[in-house]
């Protein structure tokens, strides 16, 4: 079994120079997130501010010079997850976050693990494994270098054809 939530939430404060993401799936359901995307769905008022505490960390953390890169693999059209998603990822890129997508097709040349990561300092991997309707259950946590080089090739790769998100215009109707 891997990381808790909280350990794994503690990471991020430890970042000491670079925290990378990749996401890969078209929907999630992230425990934090369903009732905000639930409201979203049904088109009813929802406010932001349960975005604030990932922003003032993201933000706390660049302006001493650290680096928070996440990139996000989509289908074209974008899922009603991602058209979500894209609606609220601005706050986080005003924080310091560098988010950037690449739709799915322009990867179809390039080698992913399977799952999802995060990599912190180029020392700790954690591998996000979803349930089938995008909740988290597992975390392993991996600190093999090998490994380590392999994900952060691909996750390089991917970024090289990445869309900033403030040039990313996907159809979002």
């Amino acid at each position: 079994m891997g990381l808790e939530y909280e350990e794994f939430g503690a990471l991020f404060p430890q970042v000491r120079r670079e925290a990378l993401h990749l996401e890969m799936r078209d929907s999630y359901g992230t425990e934090a997130e369903v009732p905000h995307l639930a409201k979203w769905a049904a088109g009813e008022p929802y406010d932001l501010g349960w975005l604030q505490p990932w922003c003032t960390l993201v933000r706390d953390a660049t302006t001493t010079g650290k680096v928070f890169r996440r990139v996000r693999v989509v289908s074209e059209p974008l899922s009603d997850y991602q058209r979500w998603a894209h609606g609220l990822t601005a706050p986080m890129v005003d924080a310091g976050e560098d988010i950037r997508w690449v739709p799915r097709a322009r990867v179809s040349e390039l080698m992913f693990p399977g799952n999802d990561f995060w990599l912190f300092d180029d020392g700790l991997l954690v591998f996000l494994v979803f349930a089938g309707n995008g909740l988290v259950v597992d975390r392993p946590a991996r600190t093999d270098p090998g490994l380590i080089a392999r994900c952060r090739a691909s996750f390089e790769a991917v970024w090289a054809l990445s869309i900033p998100h403030r040039e990313y215009a996907p159809d979002l109707s």
